[in-house]
Formats: C-alpha cells, sequence, structure tokens
C-alpha cells in the first residue's frame, strides 16, 4: 500500500491564513465542513466592517497524495526469469511455473513475471495469488474476449502490474452479459477487474471494451504509468475506489457514465484522484473526471466532454432582475445611491439561458447500469433521468436486467469534480459540459494551466472557496462563469462570458427545469463574511446578470478588471449587498443603469460613476483624461451601455478631468482597453473635480445621491435607482 497523508492534513496543506486585522470573526460554510477529507477551508475571516482579512489556498501537490515506488515503474523482464504463457484460441500453452491452463482460462497461483501472447476467443485471465507477493503481468500482443465475465480478474494478490510491452497492441474485451456462481455476487464488474492494488506501465496499447460494466477497475489503488489506453464503456471508464494515480499515458475513454473516477466515501484519506502529466480524451455520459474526496492535477491535456456538452444542459431562469427594488429577500446595503438617468428605469429581466441542475451526486462503481447496450455503448446526445436501481442478480447477470428502482435523479454531468478539494497546479483543459466545468464540494485552488470552457452550467464552482493565483482561464459559455461562497483572484488570466452573473459570491438564486417544475440550485447561506478578494491579476467579464455580484462584500487591492454588464436595467454591472472597498488596481464596469453601484465611499482609491443621458453604442469610446491632457483610461465596452464606473490610481483627491465620449484611439487595444497612442476625435461631455471618494456624473456635472432603496432593497451598496 502507499503511503497517504491524512485528510486533516491536505486540509491544512490547502488553507493558509494570512490575517490582516486583529478584529475579526471566523465563519464556515456547511458545504464545505460535509466535504469528507477536507477541514474548514472556507474560513473566510473578516473585520467587522466586513473586509477581508486575506485568507489565501494554497495548492496542494500531488506528492501530498500519491507516491509512484521503483516497483511501479518496472517493465523490465527476461525470458529465463519469467513464465511464458501462449494463448491460443480456447485453450493457453503455459512454459514455466505458477501458472495453470484449465477449460480455456488460464490461473495464476503465484508471485512473478508471466509473459502472455496470443488470442484467447473465449476465456479469462485470473490472478489468484494468497502469498500477497507481487504478479507482474507482461502483455505481449494480446487479444482476450471472455463472453460472460470479466478478460482479467484479480482475485487476491499483494499487488498487480500490468507492463503493455513496447511496440505492441493489446486488447481484451467482456460480454454484456455476465454469469456469476450465484445470485449474491456481483463481482467481477469490469473487463479488468482487480481486488488488489492495480498498476498499468509500458510504452504499448492497450484497447478495452467493456460491455458491461466498466472499462478498469481496481477496489484497492489503481496506477497508470504510461501506455496508451483505449476504453469504451457500458458505464465508467477507469474506477479505482482509494486512489487513482495517473504519472503518464495517452488515455482515451468513451463511456456512458463517468470517464475516470475514484469511489471510497468513508475514509478520508482515501478515495482521491491525483494526476501528473498525460493525454486524456474523455466522452462521458456523466462525469468526466470525479473524486470522491480530493483531485490534484499536476500537468497534462485534457479534452472533456461531459453529457452531451454544453447545449445538453438543463435550462435555467436566471436572477435577471425585477426592476428597481425589487430584488426581494436582499439586504438594503450600506451605501449611497445616485439619482436615476434618463432611459434608466427598472426594467423586467430575461430569464438565464441554457444551464443544468447543478447536482453533486455521484454514482457508485458498485452498481450496475440500469440497462446496458447489447453493442458498444454510444454516448447519449439527449438528456435524460437516470434512475439509481438495486440490482437483484440471479445466476446470470445481463444489462436488460430488471431492477427494483429506488429513486430518479439528474445525473451529475461535470467535467472536473471533486466530493472535497481541487488544486489545478498545471495543464491544458478543454471541456465542454452540460453540468458545472469544474465544481468541488469544498475548495478550488487554481495555480496554473490554460483552461477553455464551455458549460451549460457554472465555469467554475466551489461550495466553499474558488482562490485563481495564476494559469489562463477562458469560459466563452456559462450560466455563471465563477462561483463560490467566496472567491479570491490574485493572479492570472480570466475571461468570462456567462449569460447570468459572471463572478458570483454566495449566489444561488437560480432555478433549474426539472421534471416540469422548477429546483432550486446552488443555495449558499447569506453572509456578510461572504467575499470577493481582487488582488491581482486580469479579470474580464461580460455578463447578462449581474458582472462581479456578491452576496457579501468586495475588495479590490490590485489586478484589472473590466466588466461588460448587462443591457438590462434589473440587473448592474457591480453588485454587492455589503461594501466595496477599493485601495488599489484598475477598475472599469460598463452596463445599464437601473441598478448600478460604484465602491463603497470608505474606500482609499477614488472612483468615477458617469451615467450618460441615454445608452451608448456598444464600442462607443469612454475616455478620461486629467487637466494636463494625459490619459487616465480609454475603453471601448463590446455592449451597449448607459453607465461606467472607472476606479485607478492615477485618480487623485482634487484633481480635474474631462470625461469624453466617442472618438477613436492609436493605442494597443487588449479587452477594449486601450493602452498608450493617441486619443481624438471624441466629444467632450462633463469637466469636474474629484473632492470625494466616489464622485457621481451625468451630462451636467458633478451630482449628489441620495440614499432611498425602494421597496425590498436592492443588494445594497452604492446603488442607482
Amino acid at each position: 500500500m502507499d503511503k497517504y497523508i491524512t485528510g486533516s492534513k491536505v486540509g491544512i496543506l490547502l488553507l493558509c491564513a494570512l490575517l490582516m486585522s486583529a478584529c475579526s470573526t471566523n465563519a464556515t460554510t456547511t458545504q464545505s465542513e460535509a466535504a469528507a477529507g477536507t477541514v474548514a477551508a472556507s474560513g473566510t475571516t473578516i473585520t467587522q466592517n466586513g473586509a477581508a482579512t486575506g485568507v489565501q489556498l494554497a495548492s496542494a501537490k500531488l506528492s501530498d497524495l500519491v507516491t509512484f515506488d521503483e516497483e511501479d515503474s518496472n517493465t523490465t523482464w527476461t525470458a529465463d526469469q519469467s513464465t511464458e504463457i501462449a494463448l491460443a484460441g480456447t485453450s493457453a500453452l503455459v512454459d514455466g511455473t505458477g501458472a495453470e491452463s484449465k477449460d480455456g482460462s488460464v490461473t495464476i497461483t503465484a508471485a512473478g513475471t508471466y509473459v502472455l501472447s496470443g488470442k484467447l476467443s473465449d476465456g479469462q485471465i485470473v490472478v489468484n495469488n494468497q502469498d500477497e507477493g507481487t504478479v507482474h503481468l507482461v502483455l505481449n500482443g494480446v487479444n482476450i474476449t471472455n463472453s460472460d465475465s470479466a478478460a482479467i480478474d484479480i482475485k487476491e494478490a499483494g499487488k498487480v502490474i500490468i507492463t503493455l510491452e513496447d511496440g505492441t497492441e493489446n486488447s481484451v474485451s467482456d460480454g454484456a452479459t455476465y454469469v456469476y456462481a450465484d445470485e449474491t455476487t456481483d463481482e467481477p464488474s469490469a473487463a479488468i477487474f482487480s481486488k488488489a492494488d492495480l498498476t498499468i506501465n509500458g510504452t504499448g496499447k492497450l484497447s478495452v471494451s467493456a460491455n458491461y460494466n466498466d472499462g478498469i477497475t481496481s477496489k484497492d489503488d489503481l496506477k497508470i504509468m504510461g501506455g496508451t489506453i483505449e476504453i469504451k464503456a457500458a458505464d465508467d471508464g477507469i474506477v479505482g475506489k482509494d486512489l487513482v494515480g495517473v504519472q503518464d499515458g495517452n488515455i482515451s475513454i468513451t463511456a456512458e457514465g463517468d470517464g475516470m473516477k475514484s469511489t471510497n466515501d468513508t475514509e478520508t484519506d482515501k478515495g482521491f484522484i491525483a494526476i501528473a502529466a498525460g493525454t486524456f480524451d474523455i466522452t462521458a455520459g456523466n462525469d468526466g473526471i470525479q473524486a470522491e474526496t480530493s483531485l490534484v492535477i499536476e500537468g497534462g491535456t485534457y479534452t472533456l466532454v461531459t453529457g452531451g456538452g454544453n447545449e445538453k444542459g438543463e435550462v435555467k431562469t436566471g436572477d435577471q432582475g425585477q426592476g428597481m427594488g425589487m430584488r426581494g429577500g436582499r439586504g438594503q446595503g450600506t451605501g449611497d445611491q445616485a439619482p436615476g438617468a434618463t432611459g434608466a428605469t427598472g426594467a423586467t429581466g430575461t430569464t438565464g439561458t441554457t444551464g443544468t441542475t447543478g447536482t453533486t451526486g455521484t454514482s457508485t462503481s458498485e452498481t450496475k447500469p440500469e440497462t446496458m447496450p447489447e453493442t458498444k455503448p454510444e454516448i447519449p446526445t439527449t438528456e435524460a433521468s437516470t434512475t439509481a436501481t438495486t440490482a437483484t442478480t440471479a445466476t446470470t447477470a445481463t444489462t436488460a436486467t430488471t431492477a427494483t428502482t429506488t429513486e430518479s435523479e439528474t445525473p451529475s454531468t461535470k467535467g472536473l469534480k471533486a466530493g472535497g478539494d481541487i488544486s489545478l497546479n498545471n495543464g491544458t483543459f478543454t471541456i465542454d459540459s452540460a453540468d458545472d466545468a469544474v465544481h468541488s464540494n469544498s475548495n478550488i485552488a487554481i495555480a496554473d494551466g490554460e483552461f477553455n470552457i464551455k458549460t451549460g452550467d457554472d465555469g467554475i464552482h466551489a461550495d466553499a472557496l474558488v482562490a485563481i493565483s495564476g494559469g489562463k482561464i477562458d469560459i466563452t459559455k456559462s450560466y455563471e462563469g465563477i462561483e463560490g461562497a467566496n472567491i479570491e483572484i490574485s493572479g492570472g488570466e480570466a475571461h468570462v462570458v456567462a449569460s447570468d452573473d459572471g463572478v458570483n459570491v454566495a449566489g444561488g438564486n437560480d432555478e433549474a427545469t426539472v421534471g416540469g417544475g422548477p429546483q432550486e440550485q446552488d443555495q449558499f447561506s447569506d453572509s456578510a463574511s461572504n467575499m470577493l478578494t481582487i488582488s491581482g491579476g486580469t479579470l474580464t467579464v461580460d455578463a447578462s446578470g449581474d458582472g462581479l455580484d456578491s452576496n457579501g462584500s468586495i475588495t479590490m487591492s490590485g489586478g484589472t478588471v473590466i466588466v461588460n454588464g448587462p443591457t438590462n436595467s434589473g440587473n448592474g454591472a457591480l453588485d454587492f449587498d455589503g461594501s466595496f472597498e477599493q485601495s488599489g488596481g484598475t477598475l472599469v464596469a460598463a452596463g445599464s443603469s437601473g441598478m448600478a453601484q460604484a465602491p463603497s465611499d470608505t474606500s482609499s482609491q477614488h472612483a468615477v460613476s458617469m451615467t450618460f443621458p441615454q445608452t451608448q453604442e456598444a464600442g462607443t469610446l469612454v475616455h478620461l483624461e486629467d487637466s494636463e491632457g494625459n490619459s487616465i483610461l480609454t475603453f471601448a465596452p463590446s455592449k451597449s451601455y448607459q453607465t461606467v464606473v472607472i476606479s485607478s490610481p492615477d485618480l487623485k483627491d482634487g484633481g480635474s478631468y474631462t470625461l469624453y465620449s466617442g472618438g477613436t484611439s492609436t493605442g494597443s487595444e487588449a479587452n477594449g482597453l486601450y493602452t498608450d497612442g493617441e486619443y481624438t476625435g471624441g466629444t467632450k461631455v462633463v469637466a469636474f473635480e474629484i473632492t470625494s471618494s466616489v464622485t457621481w456624473l451625468n451630462e451636467s456635472g458633478v451630482t449628489t445621491a441620495n440614499t432611498n432603496q425602494g421597496p425590498g432593497g436592492g443588494g445594497g451598496g452604492n446603488r442607482r435607482p
């Protein structure tokens, strides 16, 4: 057995608390407490005015979870120190000790190295080593088929290593019907099945056709060191109960269930997945890669399609606003509102676009699929509710077995999913998922990597904390882009397109249409401790709902944030219930005016909020410069807008500034923001002087804020009526 790190230690590694205030209270989400293998990593500490004290999530390392030892890498063998097994149709010739051929099957009963070659048309390789030694199986060009059970059945051994010999192609397949000894038996349940630790290494190729249930299953540890592995499975592709560890390999999986999963949900120091490198091409009817506890990825290339892709997501009804003062149940807020502008009345919000139910349930490897295909499986192209069943087997178990239905639930169709923490330290990810692309019931830490995401629900979702410190994230389609009870962005580059909120802290007021009726999703507890913290990196948001939405507060001390917010007046480019404390960084947020907010007047960095008399066309430049003609900011919103909020370290108390509209710029453009170059041809809108933290403007000049909230509250903060 490998050396494990305990669940509590994993949680400690994931949480580094950097206290910034002596006066604080600690709050954790109930979702995090319920997640196996973690501690309360979402314990965001806050000061009494709602500002975060800077809890930071550190990425766990693969070495914290799994060790690849020398034996796992061993691919060497010699003819004089191994037993040769030559497969010949319905029989086999054994040359050496430790194995016996009988009735079309080969049984290995002793530790040692066994070199297999040839074809077995209807038989089985059985490992039953009672002395707990290591059995080394070298697949040297084999084709093994079993019509009524597993092709390779490892009943007992200390450890089994399967080597894919260099330059060889190997294949195993089972039938759609398994014959068991009696009705209480349900193992084996995969084309390659092991009740011992199993390691697959080598540089050859292995093709697995699993017509009954799973492709490769270990009821203990499962490690993959290399090779090319192709799997087609009627249920799950790769299953390791205690762990799945991948050092390298070229892995392709087509599965009607999950692509790759761990299943131990009773021991918090097990049930994880750790991947160092490799290429993964997974098409799954359910989740792509699903860890029962923690998921750690150090590198690799991943192409994941789950649940038929983003177009198959459940229809969701988003919080697109109900017009002024009608976002019932939200807090009254703490800041001021600016006076309304012409044409800025609240409008009834539109509904959200495609999404899914966001379920976090998992399937277990021990439960057979309710129905199995008689031919090679095809991935379903339509979303349908799956039925959780309790299989009642007779002596013959088939893919058409009738079972007692215990409950009906919508399948989980996420890309990367974990019941505990997810640490993504590097890698290239292309994810097309019906449900969340990256989902944790606890915390997510992204340190590096490239992410290209299309999803029918959330791009990145954590029930507790999402911490992004590096990498390049491109979410081109989502219901909500990044969502968590708390979100910290300290580095990297993130681009988010969302049909509802772009970045959402403690949200989840959306509904999914399930079974003909609405079902509430992603419920977070409302608390002033919920925090969006931005200290670095670049974040660009294109949202039909709120751009940045915190059902707590926002702090910003660095980085660049660009928001192209909603065009309907039931939402705002910025939306927060508590406060928005800004002390650094560059912020520009454009959107409709009906629910517009700006940073709080307690911020140490100045901000300007301009409301135009009419809606401006998409692409119309907004240019702000000081009295000496120095450019503060030039920005071209990608959508029509009526309000623009600008905050920059270059805005100074007592300074004089002029805001222009239209014109052109010769500067370099990135995400609508221009740097350097010359701005010309614009129309002067207003000249003003900064005398307070937040300067509210309209075409007539500086205006005053009023504190009327209207019935029902509107999320608080400096909201424009």
